[in-house]
C-alpha cells in the first residue's frame, strides 16, 4: 500500500486527489476496494438527492424566523435604555423584519398583493385558508407594512409560543392565542386581525385540492360580531404548491390527533410563484348569526379558491408561472 500511496506525486505526472485520498483510506482504514464503495455512496447520493433537497429546503425558513429572531435580540439590548420610555420600541425592528421577509417574498416567490383596497380604514377580520405553512401570511403582513404602513395581528396556535426563542418574535409581529375576548379588545382599539380557522388541522390535511377544513368552526364570526367589524376573506394562489406535508399518511393523523403537535413531516421550499387575493369585505350585519356569518366566510374563501387556483394544484404549473406576466400589484 505504500508504495501505491508514494507514487501519488511520484513521475512526471501525478495521480489526482480522488486516487491518492483512495489509496490513504485503503491504508488507514485496511478496506481493501474502497474506491468502489465510494463510488456506490457517491451514486446513491447523486440518486437521492433530489428527495434531500425538498425536505431541506423547508429549513430555509426556519433559518429565516430564528435571524429575525436574533434582528430583535440585538435590537432590543442596543435600545433597551435609550428607548426605554418610548411607545414605539420596537418601531425600527419591524422596518427590518417587513423588509427582510418582503425581500424574501419578493425573489423566492416573486410575491404580489392584489385587493388592499378592500382592506377598511378601520379594524377589520382578516380570515384566510392557511397552507402546509403561514409563510404566505408573513409575506401579506409584511408587504402591507412597507406599502401601507399597517400592522395586521394574528391568532396563532398555543403550541406556537412554546418554541425555543419565538417569544419575542411573537409580540412584536403581534401573534396573540385568544381567548375571544382578546381577539374582541384587538379589534376595538381599531386594528386589523388575521385568523385561519382551519388552523394546524388545515395546514397539515389539507392537500393539493384545497379543501377547507374548518370543520363547525364560529368562534372567529362571534368575534366579528361582538366587535362589530367587518370579515376580509383571503387566499394565496399556490400555497400549497410552495409547500407540502406528509399528511395523508393515516398514521400521522392518528399521531396528531392523540397528542395535538404538529408531527407531520413537511417537504418543499419550491420558489413557486404566489398571489395573495384579498376579497370583498362581508359588512357587520347586527341580525346575523355566528353560524349564518361563518357559513358566508366560508363560501367567500372557497369563492377566492375557484376562481384564482387550478384544481389539484401542481407544483411544475406553479414554478412556470413565475415566468408569466405579472399581473399588476394593488
Amino acid at each position: 500500500m505504500t508504495g501505491g500511496n508514494e507514487s501519488c506525486t511520484a513521475g512526471p505526472v501525478s495521480m489526482s486527489y480522488l486516487t491518492c485520498l483512495t489509496y490513504i483510506l485503503e491504508e488507514w482504514t485496511g478496506v481493501e476496494h474502497i474506491g468502489d464503495y465510494l463510488s456506490y455512496a457517491f451514486y446513491i447520493v447523486w440518486v437521492l438527492f433530489p428527495l434531500i433537497l425538498v425536505f431541506v429546503l423547508p429549513g430555509v425558513i426556519v433559518i429565516l424566523f430564528y435571524v429575525s429572531i436574533l434582528v430583535l435580540l440585538i435590537y432590543k439590548r442596543k435600545n433597551e435604555l435609550k428607548e426605554a420610555y418610548s411607545q414605539d420600541f420596537w418601531a425600527g425592528a419591524g422596518e427590518t423584519l417587513a423588509t427582510l421577509w418582503d425581500g424574501h417574498g419578493r425573489i423566492w416567490h416573486g410575491y404580489e398583493l392584489h385587493g388592499v383596497k378592500n382592506l377598511p380604514k378601520g379594524p377589520g377580520l382578516v380570515v384566510f385558508y392557511h397552507g402546509a405553512t403561514p409563510v404566505d401570511y408573513i409575506y401579506f403582513m409584511a408587504r402591507l407594512h412597507v406599502t401601507q404602513r399597517r400592522h395586521c395581528s394574528v391568532v396563532a396556535d398555543h403550541f406556537v409560543s412554546r418554541l425555543p426563542g419565538f417569544k419575542i418574535l411573537l409580540d412584536v409581529f403581534g401573534v396573540i392565542h385568544g381567548p375571544k375576548e382578546a381577539c374582541v379588545s384587538t379589534l376595538k382599539k381599531g386594528r386589523l386581525l388575521a385568523i385561519a380557522p382551519g388552523g394546524v388541522r388545515e395546514a397539515l390535511f389539507s392537500d393539493e385540492m384545497y379543501t377547507i377544513l374548518w370543520s363547525n368552526r364560529k368562534g372567529f364570526a362571534q368575534v366579528a360580531i361582538d366587535a362589530k367589524v367587518p370579515i376580509i376573506p383571503m387566499f394565496t394562489q399556490n400555497v400549497r404548491e410552495g409547500f407540502r406535508t406528509l399528511g395523508g399518511i393515516k398514521i400521522f393523523r392518528i399521531l396528531y390527533e392523540r397528542i395535538r403537535l404538529p408531527v407531520v413531516p413537511l417537504y418543499g421550499g419550491f420558489p413557486v410563484k404566489l398571489r395573495t387575493f384579498i376579497g370583498e369585505p362581508i359588512p357587520y350585519e347586527p341580525n346575523m348569526t355566528a353560524e349564518e356569518l361563518a357559513a358566508k366566510t366560508q363560501a367567500a374563501v372557497q369563492a377566492l379558491i375557484d376562481k384564482h387556483q387550478k384544481i389539484p394544484g401542481n407544483i411544475f404549473r406553479a414554478l412556470m408561472e413565475r415566468f408569466q406576466t405579472q399581473k399588476k400589484e394593488d
